[in-house]
Order: structure tokens, then C-alpha cells, then sequence
């Protein structure tokens, strides 16, 4: 039986830089520039981030992340899974993850910006799935035609 694993890593690792791109280029291709609020590379070496992978018999599968905004509430930023990987619970497995990250450290409140279009459909239903509901802005977000936030209070 496969060996899985999500633990902390480097998002200056080769193959994660290759998964982080792919997440890029997606989030570019179906969202007008002003809405990408991806992060490249350098915005996830921000000591406010956690950064994660998961990944099965050392393959790479999905990344993700969160971003503290303040001493009781996280951000929940760079979700993907690679494409090979998708729809085996995977996602699943590591909103769990970040989720639980932020239950240990004491957090009360995970948020999460995602896409509003049909693009991001599969997205916005995991979140709900995880028990995220829909919110307005928060942090540095303003209204958006383009974006759905979610919140989850632990």
C-alpha cells in the first residue's frame, strides 16, 4: 500500500515550484489580473506562512498552505492538487490538514478567498464540503465579481 504524507516543506523545491506554477497558470487563465490572488514563490517564504505538501511515496500530489492574519485568524492560500491526483480525496486531505494546523496553534477562524466562476466550482465544493460557508471580504480583500470567501469558525 502507497505511503502518504502531508508535512511542512519548501516551496523553492524543484517539483513544487513545477505544481506552484501549474496553480499560477490556472488561476491566470480564468480570472482577470486584478482577481489573482495566487501566490508566486516568493510570497509563500513569508514567515506569516505554513506551507505544506502532500505527498505519496515521495511523489509530489498537492500543495497548500496557510497565512496567519492575526492571533486568531488564518488564511487558507495555495491549494492544488495535480491533475493526475484529483478526485481521490486528496484536497480533502489536506484542507483537513491546514485545518487542523490551525486548531493547534489555537486559531479560532480559517478563511479562504477562491474563484466565483464555473472554473473554480469543484474548489468552492470542497470548501463547503469541509464546512467552509460564505462570507464577505476580510483582510486586504475588497467585493469581487470574481471572488467567493469562505470562513470556517473552529
Amino acid at each position: 500500500m502507497p505511503s502518504a504524507c502531508i508535512s511542512a516543506d519548501d516551496p523553492c523545491a524543484e517539483d513544487v515550484r513545477g505544481l506552484l506554477q501549474s496553480h499560477l497558470e490556472f488561476a491566470r487563465s480564468v480570472t482577470p489580473p486584478e482577481d489573482v490572488h495566487a501566490m508566486d514563490i516568493g510570497g509563500l517564504l513569508d514567515p506569516a506562512i505554513t506551507f505544506c505538501s502532500y505527498r505519496r511515496d515521495g511523489e509530489l500530489l498537492a500543495v497548500g498552505a496557510i497565512k496567519l492574519l492575526n492571533d486568531s485568524h488564518c488564511e487558507l492560500k495555495s491549494m492544488h492538487t495535480a491533475v493526475a491526483a484529483r478526485r481521490q480525496g486528496i484536497g480533502r486531505a489536506m484542507v483537513d490538514h491546514l485545518v487542523g494546523l490551525a486548531r493547534e496553534r489555537g486559531l479560532t477562524r480559517v478563511s479562504l478567498e477562491t474563484g466565483s466562476t464555473p472554473a473554480f466550482a469543484a474548489a468552492r465544493a470542497l470548501y463547503a464540503r469541509a464546512g467552509f460557508t460564505e462570507t464577505g471580504p476580510f483582510g486586504d480583500y475588497r467585493e469581487s465579481p470574481n471572488s467567493t470567501f469562505m470562513t470556517m469558525e473552529l
